[in-house]
């Protein structure tokens, strides 16, 4: 009888666990709603420190400081900005509102390779391959003007700034990415 117990605890033992993974947007309203289901409720902070330490955070401080909280995206602008873009990803026209547009030079400044240097023809030619409307220096004075791009005194020499991409811009990049994908393999459905 023992061996056929310590035969089933190790055929138990050795069975996969599905891995489940679960985005908690406001933990705190999770926790309101898990702790309205429990007949004998904790308090709030209490109810937070169970659902950290669920998942293997000492409590809900150490969860919170190694996960803070992101900016809050909106999906509007970022609606507004993609329709300045057409289909393959790239930019069409100038936004005359300045929010739109410098979410669309976000988009260009990240697709221009990292710790380069350009002569002005090299960076309007880049330029030129990600924008259907052809104002190369409009693009650069832009990117400039937000500390994206730097050049020298004489326009001889542009670099890419490097920068953490605004959170927005990275919400744009994402949604042209999905936009390109049923161009990129038009046999899948």
């Amino acid at each position: 009888m023992a061996q056929a117990m310590s035969g089933i605890l190790k055929t138990e033992d050795m069975m996969s666990k599905d891995v489940i993974r679960l985005t908690i947007p406001d933990v705190s309203g999770f926790a309101k709603q898990l702790r309205a289901n429990l007949p004998e409720s904790p308090g709030h902070v209490e109810m937070l420190n169970h659902v950290a330490r669920a998942a293997g955070y000492r409590n809900f401080q150490q969860l919170r400081s190694q996960n803070p909280p992101g900016p809050e995206i909106d999906r509007k602008r970022i609606e507004r900005a993609a329709r300045y873009f057409d289909e393959r990803g790239r930019w069409q026209s100038w936004p005359t509102k300045r929010g739109v547009r410098e979410l669309c030079l976000w988009v260009i400044w990240a697709r221009l390779p990292a710790r380069q240097s350009w002569t002005e023809r090299e960076i309007s030619a880049l330029i030129d391959k990600e924008t259907l409307f052809r104002d190369a220096a409009q693009v650069r004075r832009s990117l400039v003007e937000m500390q994206l791009l730097t050049r020298d005194r004489d326009g001889s020499n542009y670099a890419r700034v490097e920068v953490a991409m605004d959170p927005h811009g990275l919400a744009l990049m994402s949604d042209l990415a999905e936009r390109r994908k049923p161009q990129e393999n038009p046999d899948i459905a």
